[in-house]
């Protein structure tokens, strides 16, 4: 069955895109990233509203980044993982600059359209952190999916759901962070980092808005590989096979025993 018009120029698009992202060396296009997110973040950092609370959030920058950069040599990513990266960072940069609670998204709307954009969207809040924590899913979820591809070497439904899940989990475990760096640092400090603007619900929204954003990319990512990858379905299905019959529990430790015995 011939392709579809349409689908043939979405395919040259990504062939096109693909082959300008080839065109620059990865070492390059690398150095050239780490040189803009240099500047973003030192940018972000002169005349930070609150700088303890941006030295809070960068904290966590570098406990992402020094992973990528042990592993560039052996295991670097792709350009796209490499971009969708520089994007989340610099969108963390402009929370960390003014805290996320009061980054003036709504001021410069208004400046520019002469009403507030909470008030054409219904936002009683700052709603910036709730964007970024949708973008952690929407941008990382494709990054997480390549380390998984590589390194796990997962394949079908795993693919999918492993970085939905990763997402959803690093979720929770950042906002555990936040409540105990509130707890250890105090009410000041500790309620600028965490944001809730007052909302109980605030932790919970936020994993939410992260956990969406990853299936939202996850959803876009089956899509594409469905209408590109002939086996999409056998592999989908592939991995969802039963591979083995053996119970585990109780019955494995009796097994690693029997084992042992006889090594012994």
């Amino acid at each position: 069955m011939k392709p579809s018009p349409r689908l043939q120029r979405a395919r040259q698009r990504v062939n096109t895109l693909a082959k300008a992202l080839r065109a620059i060396p990865r070492g390059r296009y690398v150095g050239i990233l780490a040189a803009l997110l240099g500047l973003v973040m030192l940018r972000s950092g002169i005349g930070a509203h609150k700088p303890f609370d941006w030295l809070m959030e960068n904290a966590l920058v570098f406990l992402l980044f020094t992973p990528l950069v042990l592993t560039y040599q052996r295991m670097p990513l792709s350009r796209v993982s490499y971009t969708l990266i520089f994007v989340f960072t610099c969108l963390h940069e402009v929370g960390a600059h003014w805290t996320y609670a009061q980054v003036p998204y709504d001021a410069w709307w208004q400046a520019h359209f002469g009403v507030t954009l909470n008030s054409l969207l219904g936002f009683e809040r700052n709603n910036f952190d709730r964007l970024v924590h949708f973008c952690y899913g929407l941008l990382l979820a494709y990054p997480i999916r390549e380390i998984f591809l590589r390194i796990a070497n997962v394949r079908g439904f795993w693919g999918y759901f492993l970085p939905l899940d990763f997402t959803m989990s690093t979720s929770m475990i950042y906002e555990l962070i936040e409540w105990g760096t509130a707890q250890v640092v105090g009410s000041n400090e500790g309620n600028d980092f965490l944001g809730s603007q007052g909302d109980i619900w605030d932790s919970q929204k936020d994993m939410a808005s992260a956990s969406l954003g990853a299936l939202l990319a996850m959803t876009v990512i089956a899509l594409i590989t469905w209408r590109y990858k002939r086996d999409f379905a056998r592999e989908f299905g592939e991995s969802l096979r039963l591979k083995s019959t053996v119970p585990l529990g109780e019955d494995e430790v009796a097994r690693i025993q029997m084992d042992a015995n006889e090594e012994g």
